[in-house]
């Protein structure tokens, strides 16, 4: 299959999705000028590959996308008690594929995308249902299928399970082993809480965690999105958005605090056959590391555009910093400040704007 639009969106998670919604209203013609490539075999984005005890009560966060709210597509409302019942893989995925359908959005799946290159004047999308090409691209592919491992001196002489976070599948897999949780993030307290309750865990995190008592306002909202953005607009790789909003202390966490599960430890210095050794010599034995270490943006198939730096960031321009300031083409939506469900509807729009306003001008 070949075919010729004016702009291809790759991914269907929250911010393909808002794109998509705002070409529509933009009078962008679905199929005939815009196509969506989604790699899943179903609606949903990574939502679908959630881990079954993420209900819809403990998620962090499920927003609106435009035009359509989650309660009246799905019949549950997030802080409803019902929430803790119903699986976010469930819930999500079923949300996402309402809205495709009420908005009839021209997603294709399960398709996948092996790489985008430059063509004269247009980008041709080559994937494993034929080649696409466009005069415009948002990328929307987010960070689920680029999960990250630190390298640490010794990782190969472990003879115990190494995990991460993608495969996590519930508590019980752990029962009766020693899990050593590395990472200070929202999953990485979620997963503690949860494996410490079937069995005997230690946590270690590079930075003491910041825990934030005070509800979540508006304004550290703003301020952690301010902080990444300046990183991309100079061309940086995006940082971690927890590091200036901490971590929110809900009662499971407290809990988890009385329990004694948050004593945490410094960061080992190397892994052992049998555990870690800490720079001091100390030792623990474990059975499991699980790493919650977080994920990378997914961006290998842009490689021969050549957008990265030289410190292996891409420099952003645009309202929101979703384009690409070497190449206006291109947007970027679920990268930096977007990266979050409530920041990937307003890039969505921005991204579909300024992208349909360019190729105007130059077309």
């Amino acid at each position: 299959m070949s075919r010729n639009v004016n702009v291809v969106v790759i991914g269907a998670g929250q911010a393909g999705l808002s794109a998509a919604y705002f070409l529509r209203r933009l009078g962008v013609e679905p199929e005939t000028e815009f196509v969506v490539l989604d790699h899943a075999a179903g609606p949903g984005g990574a939502w679908q590959f959630r881990w079954p005890s993420l209900t819809l009560s403990t998620v962090n966060g499920v927003h609106d996308l435009p035009g359509l709210s989650f309660a009246d597509a799905v019949g549950v409302d997030v802080d409803d008690v019902a929430a803790a019942r119903v699986q976010a893989s469930t819930a999500v995925p079923q949300y996402f594929a309402t809205y495709e359908k009420q908005f009839e959005l021209p997603v294709h799946r399960p398709v996948h995308t092996r790489v985008v290159c430059a063509r004269e004047q247009r980008l041709r999308i080559e994937t494993d249902a034929g080649t696409f090409t466009a005069r415009g691209l948002i990328n929307a592919t987010g960070t689920w299928e680029r999960p990250f491992i630190p390298r640490y001196p010794g990782a190969e002489l472990f003879t115990g399970q190494q995990l991460h976070t993608k495969d996590y599948s519930s508590a019980d897999q752990f029962a009766g082993r020693h899990v050593l949780v590395v990472g200070g993030g929202i999953s990485a307290v979620q997963l503690l809480d949860e494996i410490s309750r079937v069995t005997t865990t230690t946590w270690v995190t590079r930075r003491p965690p910041e825990f934030r008592d005070e509800p979540f306002t508006p304004e550290i909202g703003r301020a952690a999105v301010a902080l990444v953005e300046d990183r991309v607009r100079r061309g940086l790789p995006p940082g971690s958005v927890v590091s200036v909003t901490g971590l929110p202390v809900t009662p499971a966490i407290r809990a988890a605090r009385e329990r004694g599960v948050l004593d945490r430890l410094p960061m080992f210095s190397e892994i052992t056959a049998t555990g870690v050794r800490w720079a001091d010599g100390r030792e623990q034995n474990v059975d499991v590391i699980l790493w919650c270490t977080g994920f990378r943006s997914s961006l290998d198939h842009l490689a021969p555009l050549r957008l990265r730096g030289p410190g292996g960031g891409i420099e952003m321009t645009g309202r929101l910093a979703t384009q690409v300031a070497a190449d206006p083409r291109i947007h970027l939506v679920g990268y930096g400040p977007s990266s979050s469900t409530i920041g990937a509807n307003r890039a969505g729009q921005a991204a579909a704007r300024e992208l349909t306003r360019y190729l105007a001008s130059t077309a």
